[in-house]
């Protein structure tokens, strides 16, 4: 049974917390939702890239996608988990599904937690709708 105080969160639901777009609500909700946030450190690296593209699509200036950035990182909201820790588990999510290691750090840390991963990524859902992983993936 997955566990309901825990949620692995990726840069597509963090993001939303900080910029309107769709599914912000669903993720505001997420933050009060009692459950405990995790993310591997990937995600500060995820949540910069999508800073960056905003910024170059300017839909934030280069001061507001500071000012987020600063905002996620000292908010203590999600528990940061290493990469270290769990490169072998992403390694081998990623070759059995086919699916980049990226995607799979994420899964690897739901696994290892036994809880729900949420993202807003239709495509990963989409990937793992039907695999042993169903249980672990979430839209937001």
């Amino acid at each position: 049974m997955i566990a309901p105080d825990r949620l692995v969160v990726d840069a597509s639901v963090a993001v939303k917390w900080y910029v309107p777009e769709v599914g912000t609500e669903r993720a505001a909700r997420l933050l009060g939702g009692g459950a405990r946030l995790l993310a591997p450190e990937l995600i500060v690296a995820e949540f910069g890239n999508v800073l960056w593209k905003k910024v170059e699509r300017r839909e934030l200036s280069d001061d507001e996608a500071t000012t987020i950035a600063e905002t996620f990182l000292s908010s203590g909201a999600v528990a940061i988990h290493p990469l270290r820790a769990l490169l072998r588990a992403a390694l081998d999510l990623a070759v059995r599904f086919h699916h980049p290691v990226y995607d799979a750090y994420y899964l690897a840390l739901a696994v290892a937690e036994n809880c729900a991963f949420v993202t807003a990524d239709e495509q990963l859902v989409l990937a793992l709708a039907g695999t042993p992983l169903a249980p672990y993936i979430a839209r937001i």
